[in-house]
């Protein structure tokens, strides 16, 4: 006799109860005044399949509108303006490259204890046009109909094929190497 097989529950992220942030590094010979700036994105939308008994996830997809990234360091208005403008510009090319998107059709999902979870996402990210692997590893935490997730991961700009801005000559430059932070709270939907 087959036992029952166990039933994906469907969450869709509240985007208003999630945070997603990105940090960029300086260097060069005036990176001690100048400052690593964490991005904030702002306008994302995404939905995963999970199975709390069956230990399996599925249909992960998460995109992110590029136009919605905004500096969240405390800076002059002038330097967001600056900051921001480059960024959509020349460094993301959002009229270009107006979403960013990340795929994963199968999770790896271990229980870590009483309704917690590690999972390991090898999925894709399209990012300023290319699409490369890009594995990401999450905690995650159910709590009734709500389902929480958090974790960070790196990726080199050039990857993607970024341009890496320099300013003041290349003495104030950002590294290749990008941080990604995500707390992503999403709900269960019939």
């Amino acid at each position: 006799m087959e036992a029952a097989k166990a039933t994906l529950v469907h969450y869709v992220l509240d985007p208003r109860a999630s945070r997603f942030t990105v940090q960029a590094f300086a260097t060069g010979l005036l990176s001690a005044v100048g400052h690593n700036p964490t991005i904030g994105v702002r306008d994302f939308s995404g939905e995963v399949s999970f199975s709390q008994e069956a230990l399996q996830g599925s249909g992960f997809r998460l995109s992110i509108k590029t136009t919605s990234l905004s500096v969240q360091d405390d800076i002059s208005d002038k330097d967001r303006r600056e900051i921001e403008r480059l960024l959509n510009e020349q460094i993301l090319e959002t009229t270009k490259y107006p979403e960013t998107v990340y795929e994963a059709p199968v999770l790896s999902i271990t229980r870590m204890g009483e309704s917690l979870y590690s999972a390991v996402l090898d999925g894709n990210l399209t990012f300023h046009g290319v699409t490369r692997k890009q594995p990401v590893a999450a905690r995650i935490a159910v709590f009734g109909t709500m389902l929480r997730a958090s974790g960070n991961f790196t990726l080199e700009q050039t990857d993607y094929e970024i341009k890496l801005i320099s300013i003041a000559g290349g003495a104030l430059k950002l590294k290749d190497e990008l941080k990604f932070s995500f707390e992503m709270v999403a709900r269960e939907q019939e």
